[in-house]
């Protein structure tokens, strides 16, 4: 098509005026074309011309990148900038550094990712770079750029549900191989001790102190191989309505005095149009518990820890936030995972557990973090919907009430509903 039109200004002179109206008719439809293409695709483009000027930018790429208010956007998704280059047209010092260091050498780049945040949500952009040539000169550089923010968290989930289910398969192997010699070992050891004891032999302090190390390391060992059991085990759970907030109370109650001592301010934040949810206690409860401990070890020289509940249509959200360490974002991908720990006690199934319990309550847990300014678990419990709707009663309208749901209801519908209804 550009050959055609090269042709067409060659002969630009020879043209009268309606073949040159036709001309450019045409060249407007093939140019509004490919703009429609440009800003249909899910796909964020940007094109810089030799000198690193934006000259082109589409809507999925104004919809990913924080730009400047005063860059010229015209209806068209073109964005032209006055002498200025493209990180010039990016309003994030962070992100416009990324686009300098990719443009600087003009050499192709794939699969970049960079934080971006926008409208204050942060999202996961993957960046690809190629050079613009053109009669084996570089003219430019088109950059295209995907959103794989939702593409990754299904990636994590899956690893983790993948995770967990060659965790099951070794599950009854380590309950034979493991817990039960651990029980054989602790009951001998009782045997022993009672036999020196009875035969007046020297029992020692030294012996005591033995003694106390190994059933204290037997008692580890039996604590791993629980919680490992419980992390792949099927849960049998017994859902019943409760009261997260009641909940919640009780284990805040539980835990002020303990987190006093360690100089860590609780606030509490409850919701109370938050409904009932349906759940198992026991369960819920171990979930968190086994959170408030994590916030509670991120805040070595004390800190705030707040919890607080939302009601957000058909959700009721939990949060849990501490002024801790923080988690790094390479650790914040691995959180979940089986065994993945940064201390130097523990196991690494105690957010496994917790992931696990939140994911049989048929709902979602993530967290968000900064390294030095805490943590913040967000939990999603979905609110279980009304089988039944209520009709407002008045003598006057009882019969047109009745009319109405009968001429709306199948036989079998009707059979399903309470004379009283109607």
């Amino acid at each position: 098509m550009i050959d055609f039109y090269r042709r067409a200004l060659d002969k630009l002179d020879k043209l009268n005026p309606q073949q040159r109206r036709e001309l450019l008719l045409s060249a407007v439809e093939e140019i509004n074309l490919l703009e429609t293409v440009l800003d249909s695709i899910d796909v964020g483009i940007l094109v810089c011309n030799e000198e690193d000027n934006i000259v082109l930018v589409n809507k999925s790429a104004r919809r990913m990148l924080p730009l400047s208010s005063n860059a010229d956007l015209h209806p068209a998704g073109a964005a032209h900038t006055e002498g200025g280059s493209a990180n010039l047209a990016i309003n994030d010092e962070q992100v416009a550094g990324f686009f300098r260091e990719i443009l600087v050498n003009r050499e192709k780049v794939a699969d970049r990712e960079v934080d971006v945040e926008k409208a204050g949500q942060t999202r996961l952009l993957s960046v690809n770079m190629v050079p613009l040539v053109r009669d084996r000169k570089i003219t430019g550089s088109l950059i295209y750029m995907e959103d794989i923010t939702d593409k990754r968290k299904v990636e994590m989930r899956l690893r983790r549900a993948e995770n967990l289910a060659s965790l099951t398969t070794l599950a009854a192997g380590v309950a034979h191989d493991i817990k039960n010699p651990l029980g054989s070992i602790s009951i001998h050891l009782q045997l022993l001790q009672k036999a020196l004891v009875k035969k007046n032999k020297i029992f020692d302090a030294a012996m005591d102190k033995y003694f106390k190390i190994i059933k204290e390391e037997i008692n580890r060992l039996n604590r791993i191989v629980v919680d490992f059991l419980f992390a792949v085990r099927p849960m049998n759970l017994e859902l019943r309505m409760g009261d997260i907030n009641r909940l919640l109370s009780q284990i805040m109650d539980f835990f002020r005095i303990e987190l006093e001592q360690s100089n860590i301010l609780c606030l509490s934040e409850l919701d109370e149009s938050v409904p009932l949810v349906l759940m198992d206690e026991r369960f819920m409860k171990q979930a968190l518990l086994n959170l408030i401990k994590n916030a509670q070890s991120a805040m070595h020289e004390g800190g705030v820890l707040t919890i607080a509940t939302k009601c957000a249509d058909d959700e009721v959200r939990i949060l849990i936030c501490d002024t801790g360490c923080g988690i790094s974002k390479e650790n914040l991908a691995r959180i979940f995972e089986p065994y993945f720990t940064t201390r130097e006690t523990g196991t690494g199934l105690g957010l496994t557990q917790v992931f696990k319990i939140i994911k049989e309550h048929q709902g979602e847990i993530t967290v968000d973090s900064t390294p030095g300014t805490g943590a913040e678990f967000r939990i999603i419990l979905p609110v279980p919907r009304k089988n039944t709707r209520m009709i407002a009663y008045n003598a006057a309208g009882r019969e047109k009430a009745a009319s109405s749901i009968n001429s709306e209801l199948t036989e079998g519908e009707k059979n399903e509903i309470p004379s009283s209804c109607y």
